[in-house]
């Protein structure tokens, strides 16, 4: 499909992409939950448009980044599950499909991939070698550069990997990670085992969480060696922003595009003490106020470096919808045993209801698009063939099979998008599909929800409409049976 070319004056200079991890509909000032100040996102939205009805493809992280970047459903794709942290790289390379980063590339954007990589390193059988260069990864998936954590910060190996390479490690330490059951590394303390060595927000409130402390947090999987390339929580927030700011310095008066992944409000939290207690909802709510600063300041560092408002498109959404407990005892489930962080929607994270994949999602464009609000049905699936449409770019037969042009409706032309969408829980053996205001849920159980007059899915109206139950079944079904829309 051709997308149609734009002047080059009509293509933004800076492309953000600010991503972020596990928040909720409803976890921020933004939508009126004033326990968590987030002053930089609210001027965001108070200057950009606000969807209200845009989702992740999955209420999981790793699947809703393959789509992302693939502009494919990830259930499509055998192994785009929850990966562990020595998973191999499941995105397609340069070369076989071209995903989003490349066709930016192709644009003539630098590019740029910071924070929470989670969708696997290197090929073939061999285990990583975290003491090498790390091939293939970002770099071939499409970024000029990458800072990234492996995983996610609870997985091992707690290390950032700059472009193929572990930041900081000394060669007389090299890394070993194992995710074999009751692997055992000299040395290495186990959150079960010493619980005296943890943090008091770094315990463990389930068997996968208790393994490999670092940082005094224990983690899921066992790592040995890399002590001196080994992060610390509280500073993972500034290190991504400081390297998302270098490489804007570096690139200064060059298109670019940056894909920038936060590990907030993803568990472990451990914010800095700086932003400890500036929120009403505990250490989730002091993780947030966090996040929120990193993107205060990318925002400044944009403008200071040529980036003007005008030639700036920044994109702000989540992976999924919102957790509060998610393995830790870290006080969160008692600070914000009052807070409903996907109000007013049900469910959360690896749940299929709204409230898993309907995530906050905010397009900033000072001059071109205009403050306000849509209702336009959106999915971050589509950011491939819209983006290309933005760039002048083709999308060429076998790429982004799932991806949809709605690029009118990202910059608020149209509020119309979207007629249907297929959503994923944990691992896509469920599935959900929108239809317009229905929402259809497979499984032993159907479900039939009329969002129009039911946004919380409180009322399965599937018994009394067997009709059209059947034919949203029968809809998902062809859709899973054929390729994409190409």
């Amino acid at each position: 499909m051709s997308a149609l070319p734009l002047a080059a004056a009509e293509k933004p200079r800076a492309i953000l992409l600010f991503y972020v991890d596990d928040l909720g509909y409803n976890d921020t000032s933004v939508t009126g939950c004033e326990e968590v100040p987030c002053p930089h996102l609210n001027r965001l939205a108070e200057e950009g448009l606000t969807f209200t009805d845009a989702h992740s493809t999955a209420s999981v992280c790793t699947p809703s980044r393959y789509s992302l970047f693939t502009g494919q459903y990830a259930w499509r794709q055998p192994g785009t599950h929850i990966l562990p942290g020595d998973a191999k790289l499941i995105l397609p390379i340069k070369g076989e499909q071209l995903t989003l980063p490349a066709l930016m590339q192709r644009a003539g954007y630098r590019t740029a991939a910071i924070g929470k990589w989670h969708l696997g390193l290197g090929r073939g059988n061999a285990p990583i070698d975290w003491n090498g260069t790390i091939v293939p990864g970002p770099r071939e998936v499409g970024f000029d550069f990458s800072f990234i954590m492996a995983a996610t910060g609870d997985r091992v190996p707690c290390v950032f990997v700059r472009d193929g390479a572990v930041v900081g490690l000394d060669p007389a330490d090299p890394i070993s990670v194992s995710y074999v059951p009751s692997t055992r590394y000299p040395g290495e303390f186990l959150g079960h085992e010493h619980p005296e060595m943890l943090k008091p927000w770094g315990r463990s409130a389930d068997k996968q969480h208790d393994k490999t402390i670092v940082d005094g947090i224990s983690r899921i999987g066992y790592m040995t060696g890399g002590r001196a390339a080994r992060w610390k929580d509280q500073e993972i927030a500034d290190r991504l922003t400081e390297e998302a700011i270098g490489f804007i310095s570096r690139s200064a008066g060059e298109p670019i595009f940056i894909y920038f992944g936060t590990n907030d409000i993803h568990v472990p939290r451990d914010p800095h003490p700086r932003f400890r207690g500036k929120s009403r909802l505990g250490i989730r709510g002091d993780a947030t106020v966090q996040m929120d600063d990193c993107l205060g300041r990318l925002r400044q560092a944009l403008a200071e470096h040529g980036y003007l408002p005008q030639e700036t498109l920044i994109i702000f959404s989540s992976d999924n919808g919102p957790v509060i407990a998610d393995g830790y005892l870290d006080g969160a489930e008692e600070a914000c045993r009052d807070h409903r962080p996907a109000a007013p929607f049900r469910g959360g994270k690896y749940r299929l209801f709204e409230g898993g994949t309907r995530v906050p999602f905010i397009v900033w464009w000072p001059g071109r698009v205009k403050p306000g609000q849509s209702a336009a049905l959106m999915c971050q699936v589509d950011l491939g063939s819209s983006l290309a449409a933005l760039v002048g770019q083709e999308v060429p037969e076998g790429s982004m099979q799932d991806s949809e042009n709605h690029l009118s409706a990202l910059l608020g032309d149209t509020f119309t998008a979207r007629r249907e969408l297929v959503t994923q829980a944990f691992n896509g053996s469920r599935l959900a599909l929108r239809s317009g205001h229905y929402k259809y849920i497979s499984g032993a159980r159907e479900q039939l929800y009329d969002l129009s007059t039911d946004p919380g899915e409180n009322h399965n109206i599937s018994a009394q409409n067997p009709q059209l139950t059947e034919q949203l079944r029968m809809r998902l079904q062809a859709l899973q049976e054929k390729e994409g829309k190409r």
